[in-house]
């Protein structure tokens, strides 16, 4: 839900500028200040996950994403479209922190790669689906009615979480205030591990953005393809990822090293973007490369977040994935003005090359975490 609803609006972007009268720049602003609260606001999720209950802090986010959405769907102004951004960023900020203090609380070691992989495909899920389902609906109902839906769509999600909010109960690990805390809480966040774990998906953030938003003009510029063949090169690359995702459960949950896992994977993939930024490939196989591509990068995922969970100490496992996955926020914020300004200069092979070369600094941040990690007493 959390996914479906970040790119349900984008595809409506046309309809809104058209009746507001406000121009994409002003659009895209709303867009990152969904992300930019969304980022803040995470840590701070995380540590209200520890001290007040994941379940309470889950069911207080998706709530947001639904009054966001409703605010949104009734929106007949710029202004209204602030506030709702700034509503639906908070409301996003606790899903990581929360679903994964559920998911290490209430899921068995042995199926904790299971559990990561599922999170991370319904994720691909929701992204897969939501500009389909957002244009469709903004044709029958237009994009007030379009968004009112997808609202409604929460509300069922929000429901649902309700009726079986029993599955989902983990008690406070930090509850209670002393002396210090405060700053025992800033001592684990910039500990050596965590800020590597920040810095991956900080990292790992520009690569998203780069196949994303910038791949497929990309791929028509330095290929000279079409952009419909450009657009099946992008799907391709979702769908592979989706693979890896799957598989990478299987490996996590069989006891691969996730430090091995995860090097090996982001490695194939940087190997296989310097070639495509290479231009080492015609054109035509492009959506075979970028599905492996795709399916090397996806693979690492359970792994990738085994990782985070072996360097989190006892107690603080909200305020650790909230402050780690706030990076992808941040990055989210940062890459396209980069990516945008490579295109501008006519580097659309920086594009892929950058990408690649991000994914080694990746590797070399995954690789030190094991013998970074807290020792188990």
């Amino acid at each position: 839900m959390s996914h479906f609803l970040q790119l349900f609006i984008a595809p409506l972007f046309p309809l809104i500028k058209d009746e507001m009268g406000v121009s994409y720049t002003a659009l895209g602003l709303v867009t990152g200040l969904y992300y930019g609260v969304s980022g803040i606001c995470q840590t701070l999720s995380g540590f209200a996950a520890d001290r007040f209950g994941a379940r309470r802090v889950l069911i207080f986010g998706v709530t947001l994403c639904v009054a966001g959405s409703v605010l949104i769907g009734f929106a007949h102004s710029y202004e209204a479209l602030i506030v709702a951004a700034i509503v639906g960023g908070i409301g996003n900020s606790v899903f990581h922190p929360s679903d994964f203090a559920i998911l290490n609380a209430r899921v068995s070691p042995a199926r904790l790669g299971f559990a990561y992989s599922w999170h991370s495909m319904s994720g691909s899920l929701g992204y897969a689906v939501a500009p389909l389902v957002s244009v469709a609906l903004a044709s029958q109902f237009g994009w007030h009615g379009a968004v009112l839906v997808a609202a409604a769509i929460g509300a069922i999600v929000l429901a649902i979480v309700l009726v079986n909010r029993d599955a989902l109960q983990v008690a406070p690990t930090r509850g209670g205030s002393k002396p210090g805390r405060v700053m025992d809480d800033i001592k684990v966040l910039a500990s050596a591990p965590v800020m590597m774990c920040f810095g991956y998906f900080l990292l790992i953030a520009f690569v998203f953005i780069a196949m994303q938003a910038f791949s497929v003009t990309t791929m028509v510029s330095i290929y000279g393809i079409s952009a419909g063949l450009a657009s099946a090169a992008l799907t391709s690359y979702m769908a592979g990822s989706a693979g890896g995702i799957f598989v990478g459960g299987f490996l996590a949950a069989r006891g691969w090293s996730p430090a091995k896992v995860a090097a090996s994977g982001m490695g194939a993939s940087a190997l296989l973007m310097l070639m495509i930024g290479l231009t080492w490939f015609p054109g035509v196989l492009l959506p075979v490369i970028l599905a492996l591509a795709g399916f090397a990068g996806g693979i690492t995922q359970p792994s990738r977040d085994l990782l985070v969970r072996q360097t989190t100490p006892k107690g603080s496992t909200g305020a650790v994935y909230g402050f780690v996955y706030s990076g992808l926020d941040l990055g989210s914020v940062v890459a396209p003005v980069f990516f945008g300004w490579l295109l501008d200069g006519g580097g659309g092979r920086g594009v892929f090359l950058s990408s690649a070369a991000v994914l080694v600094v990746t590797i070399l941040t995954v690789l030190q975490l094991p013998a970074r990690a807290p020792k188990p007493a």
